[in-house]
């Protein structure tokens, strides 16, 4: 999905970037009378995982009335600091962001608590710093199914690839973490190799050129977010003739993250085997609901919740709800996962 990004920059408020939403509206939506002002900052446009939760914000904006300010900070925290300073100069009454460094927004954290806006991150959790709520799938879970998965496709032997997101992110080390210790338990006989990547398809495309030079048997490959590995990956399997059915031998087993529209037809096509969806659609729908009610006054406590999920304190004021996200088969045989086709799936919905 195509999306136009509007971007403003002065030199006291820094870089702005305003995010059309579909049909061309003007990146603010607008709940009507009485609506509460919410600023909304997206990661970054250039994965079709971040573009699809961008096109469900404003459709969960006129649901809960709020008057929506949203800005894209473009994988930079610099731009997500001072996007956060313009919304606020906007008079915002509260902030949802997803900062892809989850260690170095704690200092906007802060000033967000000094000025009492109540903040909550979405898909990621912030190293430090306090936030009303996280709003994200059970990450190392994500690690946990792709080593599951991959292991008993490869019987337990051989050498998989693994595309690491950016360490700089709690994302990125949940999963490389769980995706590790479960191969070291489990299957010791399978080769990992672990390939730093900053979640950049270009540099893992790069990257597994250089594995597959060296390895030319690498039967896996776990990739930690379909939106930007995805292309790139098929591109290259093509080139070397490795892009064949399971049934062949030369076939390379593929696991992914994100459940995006494109990773649901893979799967069908026979080019990838599995991936884990996250929930874009959720994610947009209770980063808005915590938003709102943080600024109604309401609080929660750990515990399960009326929307199949579990509410966790990961440290001491800081609370998570870990939403759902199944992994996904062709014929949903696999132990728990959900078929391809399965029209319940926001990938199956999104246009």
């Amino acid at each position: 999905m195509k999306r136009r990004v509007l971007a403003t920059a002065t030199a006291l408020a820094g870089i702005v970037a305003l995010v059309a939403g579909c049909g061309g509206s003007s990146g603010k939506t607008t709940g009507g009378g009485g609506s509460s002002a919410v600023g909304v900052d997206y990661p970054r446009s250039d994965s079709d995982f971040w573009n699809s939760y961008i096109k469900y914000v404003p459709q969960f904006g006129t649901k809960y009335k709020l008057d929506l300010k949203t800005s894209n900070s473009e994988n930079d925290i610099a731009k997500l600091t001072a996007n956060v300073q313009a919304l606020t100069g906007q008079g915002v009454k509260g902030v949802v962001m997803a900062p892809q460094d989850t260690a170095a927004i704690a200092p906007t954290l802060d000033q967000l608590k000094t000025k009492k806006i109540p903040v909550v991150t979405v898909d990621t959790r912030p190293d430090k710093g306090d936030v009303y709520m996280v709003v994200r799938a059970d990450n190392r879970a994500y690690g946990e199914k792709a080593c599951l998965f991959l292991g008993a496709q490869l019987k337990g032997k051989g050498k998989v690839v693994m595309f690491e997101g950016d360490l700089a992110s709690v994302n990125g080390r949940d999963r490389t973490e769980a995706f590790n210790q479960c191969m070291q338990q489990k299957y010791p006989n399978i080769k990992v190799f672990g390939e730093a990547t900053e979640w950049k398809g270009d540099v893992a495309a790069n990257k597994l050129q250089t594995v597959l030079a060296a390895n030319p048997d690498i039967n896996g490959i776990y990739m930690q977010a379909g939106g930007v590995f995805l292309a790139p990956t098929i591109q290259l399997l093509k080139q070397k003739n490795l892009l064949v059915p399971p049934t062949d031998p030369k076939h390379v087993f593929i696991v992914s993250n994100d459940g995006i529209p494109q990773e649901l037809k893979a799967i069908q096509d026979g080019q990838i085997d599995a991936t884990v969806s996250q929930p874009a659609d959720l994610y947009a729908k209770y980063a808005l609901f915590y938003i709102k009610a943080a600024i109604d006054g309401k609080t929660f406590q750990p515990g399960k919740t009326d929307h199949d999920s579990t509410i966790v304190q990961v440290r001491a004021g800081l609370l998570e709800d870990q939403l759902p996200a199944p992994l996904i088969t062709k014929d949903g045989a696999f132990a728990g996962s959900t078929k391809a086709d399965d029209p319940a799936l926001w990938g199956n919905q999104i246009k």
